[in-house]
């Protein structure tokens, strides 16, 4: 049998996708662009024509762009001209990408009125870094003047040092977002501290965490990654007021037999367990974090 890729599928969801529901978390690559020396890009797929195909197929309807920043530092080139395809002049789409320290309150509003809502920090033990560019300290800097603007950090952490970054996160005066779950190691070891860690900041009211990329950490495999659904079912529980859900579209750590995005957002309603949590998760809360109109019901 034949390895899907990740223009193969053509499965759509067992129930159909709410008005406004988003993807909050996909990247935008253009093999066309220079990128930053050494920087990996997904062979297979990653454009924007693509992303067009899966989020027709799927009945996606609103998105938030995760810049490349890996890729691309600081040079939104890419993801500005991907949203500009998604939006087709509606107010549909938004980014989170990475700023230098020093950047002027001009840039800042200028990327504002383009559409970004935050700024993303991917944090490994011992203070790292985002594609080279941001360190913690920097965030600590910049979360003061990007609270002016109402944007929040989005972290990515590998899921064994999120106890060591709670105290500073916590003191943060903007939101925090979650990528993937964590990405905590699946079973869980017993009284894990960083998934206490986790259930702390969700309790705190500020933090809010991306129910995406379930194969981080899955043992199960796909298409359900079953092993990952009681981490997502127990964050819902938590708090399903600030749930959120995404591809991590086109899943740059996976190299082969690629999640179909169609069964994750089954299993997603599955882990909801009612179709008003589901709606809350694909739409309401999306519409809340990144400044959407919320849809007529």
């Amino acid at each position: 049998m034949s390895v899907p890729s990740l223009t193969s599928f053509t499965t759509r969801p067992k129930q159909p996708l709410p008005p406004g529901a988003c993807d909050t978390h996909f990247h935008i690559y253009d093999h066309s662009l220079p990128r930053l020396g050494g920087a990996s890009i997904p062979t297979l797929s990653g454009t924007i024509e693509d992303y067009v195909k899966l989020k027709n197929r799927v009945g996606l309807t609103r998105f938030v762009i995760v810049h490349a920043i890996s890729n691309y530092g600081y040079d939104n080139t890419v993801s500005l001209k991907a949203m500009q395809v998604l939006s087709d002049g509606t107010d549909n789409t938004r980014g989170v990408t990475c700023v230098p320290v020093d950047i002027t309150d001009a840039a800042l509003e200028n990327l504002h009125r383009q559409g970004f809502r935050g700024i993303r920090f991917s944090a490994k033990p011992g203070d790292t870094v985002s594609g080279g560019l941001l360190t913690l300290a920097g965030v600590q800097k910049l979360a003061p003047r990007i609270a002016q603007l109402g944007w929040h950090i989005q972290v990515q952490q590998v899921g064994t040092n999120l106890a060591d970054l709670e105290p500073v996160l916590m003191k943060l005066p903007v939101d925090i977002v979650i990528d993937h779950m964590g990405r905590f190691p699946i079973p869980l070891p017993p009284g894990y501290a960083h998934w206490k860690a986790m259930l702390r900041l969700v309790d705190s009211g500020r933090c809010w965490v991306k129910l995406s990329a379930p194969y981080h950490g899955s043992k199960s495999g796909p298409p359900n990654y079953e092993d990952s659904a009681a981490l997502g079912r127990e964050l819902i529980a938590a708090a399903p007021e600030r749930m959120l859900w995404g591809t991590n579209w086109p899943h740059p750590p996976v190299k082969s037999n690629f999640p179909d995005e169609a069964i994750c957002l089954d299993a997603l309603a599955e882990w909801a367990g009612n179709e008003a949590t589901r709606v809350e998760i694909l739409v309401d809360n999306p519409a809340k974090l990144y400044g959407f109109a919320q849809p007529p019901r």
